[in-house]
């Protein structure tokens, strides 16, 4: 499955305006009226018919920024966003308002403007249909940019830019991106055949079907931009788009277009970008791709395309991006890539490429800055020559079966912050972690899978003083490594997520990683950790804070991260920091003693799962304080007491497990607590009502209305307190009065 991002820039859809009542139609009328005639005696130069047109537009529309403030005492020609051209009776040639917080519809009248050649109204708020005949009456636009709106409904079925005859029209630029429109795009929906100077045409970022409209590209022969992408597309690639000669761009990804890429795009030598990816593209790359030597862009991942990449890739010599990733592509990496010296990106992740990679020149490729070839079967010891690459900001070659030492060259990639070399087979993580704490700008490093069974060094001045003073994501998961958490860590003061699960790491969790200012993901899981859980843990700044997590880095990572919090199947993929739920993971170890109270200190908090320990004692109430907790996970330990009704209130709650335990009493009713299921309450002989339907005799009121067992000491404590303190107040007054009047 893919996911689209369909809409991600779209603005937020308002409710259209209303159409004016016949009231404010006459006052409008009027007000028209007395201004023609001042204009009149003034020598007025604006077009009466297209100022009018303009008043109806204005009155359809309204702005959350600022009012138009189309002044009818003023020449329209001199109104915002308003061009006239210089015949005597000004007409009105362009309107341009981007970027103005319009929202409302797009009134008809519009196309009463007859000499508009330009219409700019992107990144507003309008929506609503395009009008019935819009294109077809507009025969004198040459710009048209409707793009970030929400307009809505399928393209106007019309003839063709007019009566159907053998016109042409000037407009060279359509833009309708980022919108609501959908239904297929057919010859007669829109104003193309007579469009012979048509070079861009863009309706990215919309819910359109049916095949790429390539009909335009016998009716446009200058056509130099198609974007079809974030779409619902579907069907073959025309071979017919092979006769858009002169075409530079042709964008269609993120649609669900099948079959082969068709060899008459390999005859488009003007090529400069090719975006086709997530789709469901079958078939090989043909060697004839690399006759596209202006290509910059290659980008086909996320498809099912298969083969080798062409031998002769090379002769892309001015490819900026490579990206394949993501497909079923075999055999080895061409030698000849070396020679795309002008390489920014190259991504060929989770593919079967095989081989060894020490041959390839990599020194050739110095403005390289993103490398990408995790998740295939490359062999042998991790390049050396890789480290040749000065540009180099960001390495991946996580799922290989590389093998030996991490290189001291390493340390040469000076503007290096993101490296991932997890599942492969190196060795020796003391040598790793010494070089690569000189790497002075390397803010996420994953070597998870790696240096099995090995011991971690763990004393403190291990860490130099100025050992990862960037680093913010660090993870040696699942490697079997041995001994106590490392107390090197204590010095990572940008540190804000932590996985050291899946090792058999012994002894007690240190108090000192709650004074890890920006930490707010930490993963313990499945260890050999003993003895309680600290206080200080549950006192994390970024976790207690929202102003405190808000202020922690979040901006994009240079590739992907993929983690399996929940050992399912497939791994969660994050793009950014930002993403990373705030959580605290420490499932499956030996820990032993009650739940501090301090955990209702961390509002921040998402995730909290203690599940499979020896924990003790009953589940704190102070847990309702926190009100963003999604997941809370409990199970299979040795709690006690009742669940706290108060749990009900964290409405965001949808995963709650208490299931094997020794908890008594009924289950809290109402809100999300009706949803969950039996199983996350089972194990526990002594918990009655909810879901588990079964009586709870020993109450005397329902479940909704009884307080649990300890909010009623509480409650009779309180009472007892009162009445005490009454007494010996009402006493010693009395005494006072008897000792004064004796």
């Amino acid at each position: 499955m893919r996911s689209k991002a369909k809409g991600l820039v779209r603005p937020l859809i308002t409710k259209p305006v209303q159409p004016l009542s016949s009231h404010m139609h006459l006052f409008l009328l009027s007000l028209l009226f007395l201004s023609a005639l001042f204009l009149t005696l003034s020598e007025a130069v604006c077009n009466l018919q297209d100022r009018e047109s303009l008043m109806w537009f204005s009155g359809n529309v309204s702005s959350s920024v600022s009012p138009l403030n189309w002044n009818l005492s003023i020449d329209c020609c001199s109104w915002e966003g308003i061009i006239c051209d210089g015949s005597s009776d000004s007409h009105v040639t362009m309107i341009s308002l981007p970027f103005r917080g319009l929202s409302g519809t797009l009134a008809s009248s519009v196309q009463n403007i007859h000499r508009l050649s330009h219409l700019d109204l992107s990144h507003n708020r309008l929506s609503g249909p395009l009008p019935p005949g819009f294109f077809s009456t507009l025969d004198q636009l040459m710009v048209l940019n409707l793009s970030h709106n929400s307009f809505n409904g399928e393209l106007p079925l019309e003839q063709a830019f007019g009566d159907g005859s053998d016109r042409f029209f000037p407009v060279h630029t359509i833009d309708l991106s980022c919108n609501l429109l959908q239904g297929e795009i057919l010859s007669n929906s829109i104003a193309i055949q007579g469009a012979i100077n048509l070079i861009s045409f863009n309706v990215s970022n919309n819910s359109f079907t049916g095949p790429i409209p390539s009909f335009m590209c016998r009716s446009s022969p200058q056509l130099s931009k198609l974007d079809f992408s974030y779409n619902d597309f579907s069907g073959h690639i025309s071979q017919e788009l092979g006769r858009c000669l002169r075409l530079s761009v042709l964008q269609a990804g993120f649609n669900n277009l099948s079959g082969e890429i068709p060899s008459e795009i390999y005859n488009l030598s003007e090529l400069e970008q090719l975006f086709l990816p997530a789709n469901q593209l079958t078939g090989k790359i043909d060697n004839n791709i690399t006759q596209l030597r202006k290509l910059t862009s290659l980008e086909l991942y996320s498809n099912h395309l298969e083969g080798e990449i062409p031998m002769d890739i090379g002769n892309l010599s001015i490819l900026r991006s490579l990206q394949l990733h993501i497909n079923n592509i075999t055999g080895t990496v061409p030698l000849s890539l070396a020679n795309c010296t002008n390489l920014v990106k190259l991504n060929l992740r989770v593919n079967r490429l095989g081989g060894s990679l020490t041959e390839l020149e990599f020194y050739q490729l110095q403005s390289l800055r993103v490398l990408d070839l995790g998740n295939n079967s490359f062999t042998g010891d991790l390049p050396d020559k890789i480290f040749s690459c000065k540009s180099l900001t960001a390495i991946r070659f996580a799922g290989n079966k590389l093998t030996g030492q991490m290189s001291p060259q390493v340390l040469e990639l000076e503007s290096l912050s993101f490296m991932a070399i997890s599942d492969n087979r190196m060795t020796n993580i003391t040598g790793a972690l010494s070089i690569l704490q000189g790497c002075r700008k390397l803010s996420t490093l994953i070597m998870a899978k790696n240096f099995y069974d090995e011991t971690v060094p763990i004393n403190e001045d291990f860490l130099a003083p100025d050992g990862f003073p960037k680093l913010r994501i660090f993870g040696v998961g699942a490697s079997r490594l041995k001994g106590e958490i490392p107390a090197w860590l204590i010095k990572l003061k940008s540190l804000e997520l932590l996985d050291l699960s899946l090792n058999r790491f012994e002894g007690s969790i240190p108090g000192w990683l709650g004074t890890l200012p920006n930490l707010f993901y930490i993963d313990l899981s499945d260890n050999l950790l003993t003895g309680e859980l600290p206080k200080e843990i549950f006192q994390l700044r970024s976790l207690m804070s929202q102003k405190a997590y808000d202020a922690t880095e979040k901006n994009y990572l240079e590739l992907p991260i993929f983690i399996n919090p929940n050992n399912v199947t497939t791994n969660q993929q994050y793009n950014q920091l930002y993403s990373f739920p705030p959580a605290i993971y420490i499932r499956r170890n030996n820990l032993t003693g009650s739940i501090p109270v301090e955990v209702g200190q961390l509002k921040v908090l998402h995730v909290l799962e203690l599940l499979s320990n020896n924990l003790s004692g009953s589940i704190p109430h102070e847990l309702s304080n926190l009100t963003n907790l999604e997941t809370l996970d409990l199970s299979n330990n040795n709690l006690s007491g009742r669940i706290p009704w108060s749990l009900t209130s964290l409405h965001f709650m949808s995963y709650f497990n208490v299931a094997n335990n020794t908890l008594e009493g009924p289950i809290p009713t109402g809100s999300q607590f009706d949803t969950f299921p039996k199983a996350y309450f089972e194990g526990n002989p002594l918990l009655c009502g909810g879901v588990l339907l079964t009586s709870c005799k020993a109450l005397s009121r329902s479940p909704v209305t009884t307080m649990n067992e300890e909010d009623e000491e509480l409650k009779r404590t309180f009472i007892i307190g009162v009445a005490v303190g009454f007494f010996v107040s009402y006493c010693f007054y009395w005494c006072f009065l008897a000792r004064r009047w004796a």
